[in-house]
């Protein structure tokens, strides 16, 4: 399984599947740590279809919840999943800053 499946919510995906490679986090929570690390603010309603095209993908399952709260863990699927695709960004974001400190100047 392939982040790039996801199509436009490849992104919020990602942010997502990071939030959840530190622990377990319910939606609210996911929220804010997203926003703390990435100065992303996930609209409820892209964070929930999101949550619910990762959980039916099997890159992370709910948790039981003694709350109205449901939280979510990462799979082992979803880690490798989130890996591959973070290091083929790593990749992309490598020779954009190399060709921007060759040609342009900038470090």
């Amino acid at each position: 399984m392939t982040l790039g499946t996801f199509g436009r919510y490849a992104g919020p995906a990602t942010l997502i599947l990071s939030s959840l490679a530190g622990g377990a986090k319910h939606g609210y929570a996911l929220t804010k740590d997203i926003a703390g690390f990435a100065g992303v603010r996930l609209a409820p309603g892209t964070l929930y279809e999101a949550l619910s095209r990762l959980e039916a993908s099997g890159l992370i399952e709910p948790l039981p919840s003694t709350d109205r709260r449901r939280p979510y863990q990462l799979t082992a699927t979803g880690a490798t999943a989130l890996q591959e695709h973070l290091q083929a960004q790593r990749q992309v974001a490598d020779v954009g800053l190399g060709r921007l400190a060759k040609d342009w100047g900038l470090a």
